[in-house]
C-alpha cells in the first residue's frame, strides 16, 4: 500500500470525533462527582465506589468492543460505522445520566449505577472504534503522529467549548424553568454552579446535540485505507489476546498511560471543591457568568491545546519517548510546587497554565505510540488487531479515570467531606480542605513519577518505529 498524504479536511474531521468524545468526558471527569453529591444527593463515598466499580467493569468491556470492531464488515469499513450508529444514543444517554429523579437515597443510588454504567458502555462502543480509526487512516507514522495531534487538539477544543457553555447553560435553564432557582442562587453552594436538576439535564442535553453533529461529520469525511497484510479472517479471540499479552511494549504503555490519566483524573475531579472550600472566591465574570472554577478549567484547556500543537515538532526533534518523559516529569515537579504557592488567584491560574502546558504534550504522544504498537504487533504476528490494541489504550484511560474518580470520592469522604453540611451553608472542615489541597497537587505528582519510571523501560524508540514501518511497507508491496 502506497502512503497517502492525508488532506487537511480529513485531519480536521478526525479531530471532530474526539472533540465530541471529550465534551462528555470532561463533564464526567470534572462535574460528575459534584452532580452526584450536590444535585442528585448521594454521598461522596458512595459516588466514589460507583465510579470505581462502573469504570473498572467498563474498562474491560472496551476490549470486547475492540475485538468486535476488528471483525466488523460494512460498506463503510470496520470502525467508521460505529460513529454513525451510536452518535444519537451517545447524546441521549448523556442527558439521562445527568437527570436527577426525586427518589429515596437507595433508589437514587441504584439509578446512578444503572445510568452511569450504561453511559460508559455507549461511550466505549463509539469511542473505541473511533480511536482505532487512527491506525486505519494511514500507515505512515508521521501522518499518524499528525493525526494524533489533530485529535488531541480538537479534544481540548471540545473540552474548552464544554467549559465555556456548560455552566452558563445550566444556570440559564435553571433560571428559565426552575421556579426555585432564585432561592437556590442564594445558597452558599451556588458559588460554583447551579444545583437545579432541570438545569443539569437540559444543559448536558444541549452539549449532546453538538456531539451528534461532530460525530456525523467525522464519519462522513474520513476514510479507512490500511488493510491487513494477509487474510487471517478466522483467528480466534483467544489467539488475538494471547498474542497481545506477549507484547511487552504494550504492557509498558498501558501502565504508563494509566498513571498519566490518573494524574488528570484526580486534579480535575477535586478542582470544583478546591475552589469552593479553599480559594473561596465567589465571583462570576461579567457577560459569561463563569465562576473561578470554570476560569481555572479554561486556562488549563488553553494550555493543553498549546502543548498539543507543539508536541509534534518537539517529538520530531527529541523523539516521542524522550519528549514524553520530560513533559510528565515537569508536570509532576510543578504539581508539587502547586501545593506551596499562596492562596492567590493569579498564582493558582499561572501554575495551572504551566502544569497543563506540559500535560498537553503527553496525550497525543501516548495515542500515537499505541498506533506504533499496532505496527509492532503486525510485524511480529502478521495480524493487525487495531481495534483490540486501541481498545486497550481506551482501557488504560478508563482505568486511570476509574481509579482517579473513585479515589477522589473516597479520599474526600476519608477527609470528612459532608455534602449535607455544605448544602446547609456550614463551613467545610480544615481537615477536608487539607485533603483537597493534597489531591490537586501532591497525589497527581506521585502519578507523574510512576508514568516517568514506566516510560524508562519502553523499547520502541523513533528509530525502531521507522524500521518497523519500512519492513511492513515492503511486505504490503509484495
Amino acid at each position: 500500500m502506497k502512503t497517502q498524504k492525508i488532506a487537511l479536511k480529513e485531519k480536521v474531521a478526525y479531530g471532530f470525533g474526539d472533540a465530541a468524545s471529550s465534551m462528555f468526558w470532561k463533564i464526567f471527569g470534572m462535574y460528575a462527582l459534584f452532580f452526584y453529591t450536590d444535585v442528585l444527593g448521594i454521598t461522596a463515598k458512595a459516588a466514589g465506589v460507583m465510579f470505581l466499580i462502573a469504570r473498572l467493569w467498563d474498562s474491560f468491556f472496551d476490549v470486547g468492543v475492540g475485538i468486535v470492531a476488528d471483525r466488523t464488515k460494512s460498506r463503510w469499513g470496520k470502525y467508521r460505522p460505529y460513529l454513525l450508529w451510536f452518535a444519537i444514543p451517545f447524546a441521549v444517554m448523556g442527558a439521562i445520566t445527568f437527570f436527577a429523579p426525586d427518589f429515596g437515597q437507595t433508589a437514587k443510588l441504584v439509578y446512578a449505577y444503572i445510568t452511569y454504567s450504561l453511559m460508559m458502555i455507549v461511550y466505549s462502543i463509539i469511542n473505541v472504534p473511533y480511536a482505532s480509526l487512527l491506525g486505519a487512516i494511514s500507515a505512515d507514522p508521521n501522518e499518524r503522529n499528525t493525526l494524533s495531534s489533530y485529535r488531541m487538539a480538537f479534544a481540548f477544543i471540545g473540552s474548552f467549548v464544554t467549559f465555556m457553555l456548560l455552566q452558563p447553560l445550566i444556570d440559564f435553564f435553571a433560571k428559565t424553568f426552575d421556579t426555585d432557582s432564585l432561592t437556590q442562587t442564594q445558597n452558599a453552594a451556588e458559588a460554583t454552579v447551579s444545583t437545579s436538576p432541570i438545569g443539569w439535564v437540559m444543559g448536558v442535553g444541549t452539549i449532546g446535540i453538538i456531539c451528534v453533529v461532530l460525530f456525523l461529520i467525522c464519519f462522513s469525511w474520513t476514510k479507512e485505507r490500511v488493510q491487513q497484510i494477509d487474510k487471517e479472517e478466522n483467528v480466534s479471540v483467544k489467539e488475538d489476546l494471547e498474542r497481545l499479552f506477549r507484547n511487552a511494549p504494550w504492557w509498558i504503555l498501558v501502565a504508563t498511560g494509566l498513571a498519566a490519566l490518573l494524574f488528570n483524573a484526580i486534579r480535575d475531579g477535586v478542582a470544583i471543591y478546591y475552589f469552593r472550600d479553599y480559594v473561596k472566591i465567589n465571583y462570576r465574570m461579567a457577560f459569561t457568568g463563569w465562576d473561578m472554577t470554570t476560569v481555572y478549567f479554561l486556562v488549563g484547556q488553553a494550555a493543553n491545546l498549546i502543548g498539543v500543537m507543539v508536541a509534534p515538532s518537539l517529538s520530531a526533534k527529541f523523539g516521542k519517548k524522550r519528549t514524553y518523559m520530560i513533559a510528565i516529569l515537569c508536570a509532576g515537579i510543578l504539581s508539587v510546587f502547586f501545593y506551596m504557592i499562596p492562596n492567590h488567584v493569579a498564582c493558582i491560574l499561572g501554575m495551572q497554565f504551566l502544569i497543563s502546558l506540559f500535560a498537553g504534550y503527553v496525550l497525543p504522544l501516548l495515542w500515537s505510540m499505541f498506533a506504533d504498537i499496532v505496527d509492532h504487533q503486525e510485524l511480529l504476528t502478521g495480524r493487525r488487531a487495531t481495534g483490540l490494541i486501541f481498545s486497550s489504550s481506551s482501557m488504560s484511560q478508563k482505568l486511570g479515570w476509574a481509579l482517579g474518580a473513585g479515589l477522589t470520592g473516597l479520599i474526600l469522604g476519608w477527609f470528612g467531606y459532608n455534602e449535607e453540611a455544605v448544602k446547609q451553608g456550614i463551613e467545610v472542615a480544615q481537615n477536608t480542605v487539607f485533603g483537597e489541597r493534597l489531591m490537586i497537587s501532591i497525589f497527581p505528582a506521585a502519578s507523574c513519577l510512576l508514568a516517568f519510571v514506566g516510560m524508562m523501560f519502553y523499547p520502541l524508540t523513533d528509530k525502531r518505529v521507522k524500521e518497523i514501518s519500512e519492513e511492513l511497507a515492503k511486505k504490503r508491496q509484495s
